[in-house]
């Protein structure tokens, strides 16, 4: 199989990233992995999609250090090839750290995946389906059943009205954004803070103001659902809880949490039937869900990270099996000779 991963950059891919793994893994299982960044796509006068594309040399690699060390030096290989003729595609670039810098790069790998769909490339998620999810503002189309009460505004009189009515229990959040940037927590005795918290968060676009849930002083779980289901193998899911630390209500790790195995109970299977229709008919083959008791605060479907953390408490190499997913989903179009819907064909 040949596998296409579109990230930001390829300069600034890591070796504990997520999309590093898969790669490796691919490459691993004798798939052909091709990396490419947002600004190396380009769609020719034949409307092909064609790339500016790196991989390695080697067949097999003990570390994603190693793997990436080729990728990005010397021994990396690199070309220009037709992303039509890729067997797969998996869109692993993340809007919102384009969003500011580089507003150019936001959303055009979208557009190009669509284009690379055309030709029978299976691309996942798919872009149609991550078209919707280009804000927080996706969130809400869930069932309330599984999501805090939630007001989405610039009006500075509505979000105190909001606070107020929540008890002055409150987070405030960016509806653009990512990674528990610009995220305050509002407490009763924090009037006189308000406006400023309202200030920094409104900077750059609407204000997401949310139930506060006390649960959230455990931390949360990320558990991932590929295919419209949780992802387990050999009875283990992939999973892992984030802990807070301090007095950081940010349980993101890189905001200075702590990761912890994960205890998977019927709250968050539940969470995870009720939300998978819509996972399913969006063609989200590979989402993180963040859940805080029994709610869930935000569904990641735009390079959901940290199955290296999954793998660490779990003792599994969960990268195989997106891969070995991917691999079947590509045998199945080839049974059909490329003539199924992609979105269909995500979540099979």
């Amino acid at each position: 199989m040949r596998v296409g991963f579109i990230v930001n950059d390829t300069k600034t891919e890591q070796a504990g990233f997520t999309t590093t793994r898969l790669a490796q893994a691919a490459v691993n299982m004798g798939h052909e992995p091709w990396i490419m960044g947002v600004g190396d796509l380009m769609l020719d006068a034949e409307d092909h999609v064609i790339a500016n594309a790196w991989s390695v040399p080697r067949k097999n690699y003990k570390t994603t250090e190693s793997f990436l060390s080729d990728l990005q030096g010397r021994n990396g290989i690199s070309e220009r090839i037709c992303v039509d003729d890729l067997d797969a595609l998996m869109l692993r670039n993340v809007p919102s750290d384009d969003a500011i810098s580089r507003p150019w790069a936001a959303s055009v790998a979208i557009e190009f995946a669509r284009m690379a769909a055309r030709r029978g490339v299976v691309v996942v998620n798919d872009p149609g389906g991550l078209a919707k999810a280009a804000s927080k503002m996706y969130f809400q189309l869930f069932p309330e059943e599984v999501r805090p009460k939630t007001l989405i505004t610039r009006d500075r009189a509505e979000i105190k009205s909001f606070v107020k009515e929540l008890g002055g229990n409150a987070v405030l959040k960016p509806l653009q954004g990512s990674g528990g940037a610009s995220v305050f927590l509002v407490r009763p005795g924090d009037a006189s803070n308000l406006n400023q918290m309202i200030d920094a968060v409104s900077r750059d676009g609407y204000v997401i103001t949310q139930e506060y849930l006390a649960a959230a002083e455990q931390g949360d779980t990320r558990m991932f659902v590929m295919n419209g289901r949780p992802l387990r193998v050999k009875g283990r899911f992939c999973a892992f809880r984030r802990v807070r630390t301090g007095g950081d209500m940010r349980s993101n790790i890189h905001a200075g949490g702590k990761l912890a195995q994960a205890k998977i109970t019927d709250a968050e299977l539940r969470i995870a039937e009720i939300v998978r229709p819509k996972l399913v008919q969006d063609g989200m083959f590979l989402v993180g869900l963040d859940i805080v008791g029994d709610k869930l605060m935000e569904i990641n479907v735009f390079s959901p990270g940290g199955l290296g953390s999954a793998q660490k408490f779990e003792n599994l190499n969960f990268s195989r099996n997106v891969i070995e997913a991917i691999d079947r989903k590509v045998q199945y179009m080839n049974f059909y000779v490329r003539n199924f819907d992609n979105v269909d064909m995500c979540t099979l």
